[in-house]
């Protein structure tokens, strides 16, 4: 294997992880400095120790991956991109600010093909999850442009090949990242056709009287305040419960298990329309029903009571949830005036619609931690807090005060709040599509680097719907056990919708 690329991958045979080797090395790269952009408000909050986030993304193929053949179509296509181009350079004459500046780009140091030996399905499996949990435990150097790519030519249980994917967060967002990414990509019936996303909903024009809408005014003032008043509480006093799955500050710095379960997207919408809700609180209500089962797992072990049922079953009727939990996710939120994807030249354009960057806000979403005897609770209960979220600015004011407080004034406020979870929705296209010629069979993202032992991504693709966990180890040892737990919560939404026969025909 080569010895000039950046991140050197070396493989032996298969025996675990100690003998996946993955290793940093810093390495100089000369250029002329001829544009500097300051980084953004938001891309800085990514580079702060506690929160030094790198998004990473598997993409699995249904052939083999020609390696020269994707270097010279990355040059053409991802290289085009400034921020993919870009080094990030300290700016001393200004207090040390962060810049972009544009810098030649040696594909070489951002391609790595490890030699990797042909194994069974189950143990190709393994290596490729370890080889990614190796790769959190590395950084790429500022010294160039942050982010690579690692081909990985070995078959698993649902790909011929397997793409992972790793950039900074200050690169962009999942939007961004996802927009670009899939820029580069055809409709496998269409391979002259850009895919395509489920059209954003456009809220109805209200034929409220004025005093309705004066009351909705004065309600989204009123919840903004509470908001507010609650990221306060949360940067400096307030805590979520300590449970099993709250982790210390310095999980961080820690390594990631990343592990996914695959959900029929049929079966999502039909719980979506006979609730009359939408995927996104579907989704959050499996979320709830899921932890609360693991939880309630967990605390019949820490109990030592049916130690034997806690051990090997998966559904434990007795409830040994505490009381009154507090346990919170950081949900991301879009807030950008056009969703969707562009083409690689508008993507690239001055001011354009596109809206390159970390144009996310964000919110606190409490989790209902319970064992509730209905499952369609769950779906009532997200329902109604995301209908009081979205009587809100408390997005926008987040992103606020990470452009006030992280340029001016450093104080908590301009640091992620300390929740338990992170989730993140991001639509992905509706038809099978394919990238520089290889037919896509799965796409999963995920993030590293994040202050929380638990991190959730959703991303569909065609109909189905990969759930995606980031877990710390020490923190959630059976992440396979949680995504059965999902699994289950789902199939028992559904049949109920079934059962009491709620679906719309």
């Amino acid at each position: 294997m080569e010895e000039d690329r950046g991140l050197e991958s070396r493989s032996v045979h298969h025996h675990g992880l100690k003998q996946i080797k993955v290793r940093r090395e810093i390495d100089d790269e000369s250029g002329e400095e001829d544009h500097q952009e300051p980084l953004s408000p938001m891309a800085r909050m990514f580079h702060e120790p506690e929160s030094d986030v790198y998004i990473i993304v598997n993409v699995g193929f249904r052939s083999l991956i020609d390696p020269d053949s994707f270097k010279a179509n990355l040059s053409h296509t991802l290289l085009k991109h400034p921020r993919f181009s870009s080094v990030q350079v300290a700016d001393e004459k200004n207090g040390g600010e962060l810049k972009w500046v544009q810098k030649e780009v040696d594909i070489d140091k951002h391609v790595v093909v490890p030699r990797v030996d042909h194994q069974d399905t189950a143990s190709s499996d393994k290596f490729v999850e370890d080889y990614v949990a190796n790769i959190t435990k590395t950084k790429i150097s500022m010294s160039i442009p942050m982010w690579d790519c690692h081909i990985l030519n070995l078959k698993t249980s649902d790909a011929e090949s397997t793409l992972v994917i790793r950039a900074h967060h200050s690169l962009g967002d999942g939007t961004s990242l996802m927009s670009l990414f899939l820029s580069c990509s055809r409709k496998v019936s269409d391979p002259d056709a850009l895919p395509s996303f489920p059209a954003a909903t456009k809220k109805p024009r209200s034929s409220a009287g004025w005093f309705s809408r004066f009351m909705s005014v004065l309600l989204l003032i009123w919840n903004t305040l509470v908001d507010i008043w609650m990221c306060v509480a949360t940067s400096y006093f307030l805590n979520d419960t300590q449970t099993p799955i709250k982790a210390p500050p310095t999980v961080a710095f820690t390594s990631r298990r990343i592990v996914r379960r695959t959900f029929s997207l049929g079966d999502i919408k039909l719980v979506k329309n006979a609730t009359n809700t939408t995927v996104n609180d579907v989704v959050l209500a499996i979320t709830q029903a899921g932890l609360s089962r693991y939880l309630n797992r967990k605390y019949c072990e820490i109990n030592k009571r049916n130690e034997a049922e806690a051990a090997a079953a998966t559904d434990i009727r007795e409830n040994y949830l505490p009381n009154n939990i507090l346990l919170r996710a950081t949900l991301f939120i879009n807030l950008r005036s056009s969703p969707g994807i562009y083409a690689l030249a508008e993507m690239v354009k001055k001011n354009s619609k596109a809206e390159w960057g970390n144009k996310i806000g964000y919110v606190l979403f409490p989790l209902t931690i319970a064992l509730n005897d209905n499952p369609l609770d769950y779906i009532r209960d997200v329902k109604a807090k995301m209908d009081r979220k979205k009587a809100t600015l408390e997005a926008k004011f987040r992103l606020f005060m990470a452009t006030i407080f992280s340029r001016f004034y450093r104080t908590k406020l301009a640091s992620f709040p300390s929740t338990t979870i992170w989730f993140s929705n991001v639509a992905g296209p509706q038809q099978e599509i394919s990238i520089f010629g290889n037919h896509v069979s799965y796409i999963a993202p995920s993030l590293y680097g994040q202050p929380v032992g638990l991190t959730i991504h959703v991303v569909s693709y065609g109909m189905k719907m990969n759930m995606i966990l980031s877990v710390d180890e020490s923190i959630i040892p059976d992440p396979y056990q949680l995504c059965d737990d999902f699994e289950l919560s789902l199939n028992l939404i559904k049949n109920l919708v079934i059962s009491e026969g709620l679906i719309c025909n």
